[in-house]
């Protein structure tokens, strides 16, 4: 099986972390396939939106560090693919759904940030645990730099706890929490809402608000 799938809808698309075995953790060949997946949605003219979950009812439990150290080419081999991953999701000029579901840790909770909407289970929590073990986040801080508050990010990197759906809400991290059965659902039905629009404008309008955010954060 392949460690990403990309299912494809009337104007909108599902990309699907696929190692349910291991809570969907990242390693190299899922890193290589997600940036393919990225790259040929991005190029797709017809596809709006893109909906990023996770297989079997859970995101993302993070990096794979053992697999990822037993890579030929070692960290920095994944370095540069996952650098490739979150620069395709910040020039996309889609519209992100993320479906966070159980949970989003670490490389993981990166990947849920880039996300425009973020749909959200009752039950899920998002962590940003690297301070606990004494690394960077920098995927994490600048997804939230470019999105967020210092406030924000204060809050979900420098205590490295599980933030709870209450609180992403609370926080503005998360568009909405529904129950944990229909956090999928809710998510397509939105992926398939923004697909329904002109796809021209939907580019016009993504690639507008994050063309305004960028500005602001050199000015800043």
């Amino acid at each position: 099986m392949s460690e990403v799938l990309l299912v494809r809808h009337a104007g909108w698309a599902e990309i699907v972390l696929n190692r349910p075995a291991l809570r969907n953790a990242i390693d190299g060949a899922l890193a290589r396939a997600l940036a393919e997946a990225i790259d040929t949605i991005n190029a797709d003219s017809e596809t709006c939106a893109v909906l990023l979950r996770g297989a079997d009812g859970a995101f993302s439990s993070g990096l794979d560090l053992k697999a990822l150290q037993a890579e030929p080419e070692g960290m920095a081999g994944f370095a540069r693919v996952w650098e490739r991953v979150h620069q395709s999701l910040l020039q996309s000029r889609k519209a992100w759904i993320v479906a966070l579901e159980r949970h989003a840790v670490n490389g993981g909770a990166a990947l849920a940030l880039a996300g425009d909407l973020m749909v959200c289970g009752a039950g899920a929590f998002l962590q940003i645990g690297e301070i606990r073990l004494g690394m960077a986040a920098p995927r994490n801080a600048a997804w939230l730099a470019l999105r967020h508050s210092e406030a924000v990010a204060a809050r979900l990197c420098l205590l490295g706890d599980r933030v709870p759906a209450a609180d992403l809400m609370r926080l503005g991290i998360a568009t909405e929490v529904t129950d944990d059965a229909q956090v999928l659902g809710r998510a397509r039905e939105l992926a398939a809402t923004i697909a329904g629009f002109p796809a021209d404008g939907v580019a016009a309008i993504k690639g507008g608000m994050r063309a305004a955010t960028t500005r602001r954060n050199i000015h800043h």
